[in-house]
């Protein structure tokens, strides 16, 4: 790929935006790496599944009784537009409690699914051998890591709820900010993976992550288009995983011949 293209917005958005999406293409041509996704698939529909039944018991016992009602044409209106307020709540509160808790228990295997979607993509065999110690190792210190990173998202995000206390634009940047914050996570969670393997933490991340950073805003907004289909939310952790890894692979020159031909057709489609 050519300088010209790689500074080319619009190309870099897209190569992101449509990253989670061609994972299912990988999944397709290489049927091995599915193994590592079923663990996690299963994790994801608990926690979903779950996440859901508590939003909509929360909503049903608690919200509702709260709404006022009355005979009047206008408690009407104002019962229907406090009731799709409140389950936009509700909806927000599955759709960070399963993202938060599906990516914190799915981790490590998560990071052994991108490992080997590495190996895939760039030829490239780990003849480290297999322990079971080192497998328990790895999984406990990327469980610390992510609980580390979940904690962090879920204090900055509380911090600048109050936002919407100021009269105004508190809404507003309330918003700026916390969609800024949430596309910066997931960007930041799921590049993540690799970038942990290769030893590079928090300020190399960042730095990484800013050095592109319209092609990450793509694969972003890509993430976020997924978990807004209903049921894709199941499928939306390891396409990611899949997604950010193929991305670094390409950043690094690492792909196959016949996968770099691969995602010509892709862009060319």
């Amino acid at each position: 790929m050519s300088e010209q293209v790689k500074r080319n917005f619009a190309v870099n958005f897209s190569r992101g935006f449509f990253a989670p999406f061609r994972s299912v293409r990988i999944l397709r041509s290489n049927p091995r790496l599915i193994q590592y996704i079923v663990i996690p698939f299963l994790i994801n529909a608990l926690v979903f599944s779950g996440a859901v039944y508590l939003g909509l018991d929360f909503f049903g016992s608690t919200v509702v009784e709260y709404i006022p009602q009355g005979e009047a044409w206008y408690w009407s209106v104002l019962y229907w537009l406090l009731w799709v307020v409140a389950v936009l709540l509700t909806a927000v509160l599955v759709f960070f409690s399963f993202t938060v808790v599906g990516n914190l228990l799915a981790s490590p295997f998560n990071d052994l699914l991108s490992e080997r979607t590495e190996e895939v993509l760039s030829g490239e065999v780990n003849d480290e051998q297999f322990s079971v110690g080192r497998l328990l190792r790895d999984a406990w210190q990327t469980i610390l890591m992510e609980a580390k990173k979940m904690w962090v998202f879920v204090v900055v995000m509380v911090l600048i709820l109050p936002l919407n206390l100021l009269p105004g634009v508190g809404n507003t940047l309330y918003m700026i900010l916390a969609v800024s914050l949430t596309l910066f996570f997931l960007c930041f969670e799921y590049l993540g993976f690799v970038l942990v393997r290769k030893h590079q933490f928090f300020r190399e991340q960042k730095n990484y992550i800013f050095a592109r950073k319209f092609l990450m805003l793509g694969f972003s907004c890509g993430v976020m288009a997924l978990l807004a289909i209903p049921l894709f939310q199941l499928f939306c952790i390891p396409l990611a995983v899949i997604g950010a890894t193929r991305l670094w692979c390409e950043e690094e020159g690492l792909v196959k011949i016949e996968q770099g031909r691969q995602f010509r057709d892709d862009s060319l489609a």
